[in-house]
Parts: structure tokens; sequence; C-alpha cells
């Protein structure tokens, strides 16, 4: 046994000397991993947390509008009442939705529902950030389209579109997925953005300064937008040579593609098709009868919006009566916007007929 001791005490020295350079090499190894990562994290950019919240908005985000059918707990003197919470927050009225608290889901039975895609059109783009947990701050853009269809008439066919536009934001992140109904796909597409001046955009579309027989006088207003309008932020002016008057509005909605009546006395004032109706009697901003808001002869009225981080009014639009527009009204009449952009004085006309709501 002892002649044998050489030849053991070599195949450890031989064993050792293997085991030196297997850890050398897988040493280097590393170092060169190590460099490919770093170098790859050069390329890339460096990791910036800000972009990160909002991947994790958009995709978080996505995943509550289409993981479930959503719910909507009202919210009576500052508390939420979960014992008249719901899931159908999609038969709630616009006005409801804005006094309480909604987290949108649009799936019912697993399946996409229209009904519900439908129902944007009474949320805010305030209140949808608010429940789908999105950051203060931040803002959102929603494409909801039919991208493919077994009816042509249905190819690329928007079934809702809204929010804040990308190019104002710092930062955005978008997320997609789609769904088969039917025989078409839908395309669900959410963008969120780190700020971003929202796209809140109202229009006068006709006004009656001169009223008649007691009757009141009214403005009659246009959401354009696919998402709900809160009128919290907004106000109304009014210039003439005899007085300027102001109005801060402070609460309302107005839904998405829907006409509001401002008027001088609610229980007088018709309507027509109009969704909502607000008074602005009270607040002496509107005349009724004998008593007027506006000036018979000319004025200007200018509807405008405050962001939240702004002091100032930014003028939306405006109308123009008397003086060198050439539209003296009499009393009964009104002035009506053609839809056109611009809203120059070009666009404007008095009607046949007052058609206020319609």
């Amino acid at each position: 046994m002892r002649k044998h001791a050489p030849d053991s005490i070599q195949r450890d020295e031989g064993g050792l000397t293997a085991v030196i350079e297997f850890l050398s090499a897988f040493t280097l190894f590393l170092m060169i991993l190590t460099a490919f990562l770093s170098l790859a994290q050069l390329e890339m950019g460096s990791n910036d947390t800000s972009v990160d919240r909002v991947d994790r908005a958009a995709y978080n985000g996505l995943d509550r509008m289409t993981s479930n059918s959503g719910w909507y707990v009202p919210l009576v003197d500052t508390t939420l009442d979960y014992n008249n919470s719901t899931s159908d927050w999609h038969r709630i009225d616009a006005q409801g939705l804005s006094q309480g608290v909604v987290q949108v889901g649009l799936l019912l039975d697993g399946k996409i529902d229209l009904e519900r895609i439908s129902a944007l059109s009474n949320i805010t783009e305030d209140s949808l950030l608010k429940g789908l947990g999105i950051d203060d701050g931040f803002s959102l853009y929603i494409q909801i389209k039919i991208i493919e269809s077994e009816n042509t008439s249905r190819q690329d066919l928007t079934l809702f579109e809204g929010g804040t536009p990308r190019n104002s934001a710092e930062s955005s992140s978008s997320a997609s997925v789609t769904f088969q109904e039917g025989g078409d796909k839908i395309q669900l597409i959410l963008e969120v953005h780190d700020g971003g001046r929202k796209s809140n955009k109202l229009y006068i579309t006709e006004i009656s300064p001169r009223s008649v027989s007691g009757n009141p006088e009214w403005i009659e207003v246009l959401n354009p937008n696919d998402f709900a309008i809160s009128l919290e932020g907004w106000s109304f002016s009014h210039i003439s040579s005899s007085s300027n008057t102001n109005i801060l509005l402070r609460e309302g909605v107005i839904t998405g593609h829907s006409t509001a009546i401002f008027t001088g006395d609610t229980l007088t004032q018709e309507t027509g098709n109009s969704s909502h109706i607000f008074d602005l009697g009270q607040s002496g901003f509107l005349g009724v009868g004998m008593i007027n808001g506006l000036d018979d002869g000319g004025g200007i009225v200018k509807l405008s919006y405050t962001q939240l981080s702004e002091f100032q009014p930014a003028e939306v639009f405006r109308v123009e009566w008397g003086g060198d527009t050439g539209f003296f009204l009499t009393p009964g009449q009104s002035l009506e916007w053609s839809g056109i952009l611009p809203a120059t004085t070009l666009e404007w006309s008095i009607p046949s007929q007052p058609s206020p709501g319609n």
C-alpha cells in the first residue's frame, strides 16, 4: 500500500488543479456576463421609476377593466355605502355615478359587454381614473374599436374613444387586449399618461337672450366627447355695454354626446331632446320674463374652463350678438350655431323657430 502513496498524492494535486482551473474559468464567465448586462442596460437606458409607474398603471388598469363586470359604491355624506353597492354600474346615470366610486368592468359572463361599453359615456375621465386606482396626476385615453368583422359595415367601427391626448403628456404607456364577440373582433387600448392637459370640450350650440311672455333666457350646450364632462371648474361670463356678470359652476355632469340646457327657470323651460337641465336663474345669471340676465341689445357669452393646475380660466367657446355681428334679436328669437369650427360669426344664424334641446 505504501508504494502507491506518490500516485495518490499526484492524483490529488491533479484534482486540485482542475478545480482551480474551473473556478478561474467560472469567474471569467461571470465577469463577461456582468459586462454584457451592463452594456445592455446602457443601451436600453437608465431605469426610470416614473416610467415604471406609468407602465404598471396601464397594465393594472387594463386588467381591472377586463377581468370582471365592475362595481359601483354610492357615497352618502362622505361615507361609502357598501350595503347598496352593485355590479350594475352601467344602469346608473351620470349624476349618480359622479356621487360615488365606480370601477369600470366591461365583461359579463366572461364576454365583452356592449351595454357596458355604451355606459362609459356616463363616466368622467377623472372618475374612471379613480375607480381603476390610477395615481393622482395621471390621465388616460381609451379606444375600443372593431378591428375585424364578418359584417363589412362594422369593420373599423369605433365603439368608444376619448380621454387626454398623448402629445400633451410627459410620458405614456399603453396596454391592449382583443375580444371575439360573435363575428366581431374588438380591440381595447388603454393609454396612461404622466400628466397631460385633459381634453375638455363643451360647445354653445344655441342661445336665447331675449325671453318673451314669461319664458326664461336659456343656453344650449353640447358635450361632443365620448366621456362625460363634470361641470366643476367650468364658468359662464356675460359681457355687454351695460353689465358684466360671471358664474362658476360647482356641480353637475353632462353625459358624453348629449345636450344640456342652462336656463333662468327650470319649471317653464322647454327641453326638447336634451339630457340635462341646469338652473342659472337663482344665481341671477339668466333671467326670466321681464328680468334680464343677458343684455337684449347685444353682448357676449363666454364658456370657459379652469384646469386644476391653473389659476385663470381658458376660454373654450363664445357667442356674440348685436353690434357688428348683425344679429339683432326680437323677443323669443334665438341664435343657433351651424356646428362648423371655428365658430365665427359666419357660422351663426337666427332660426325660424327656437329649438332648445334639439
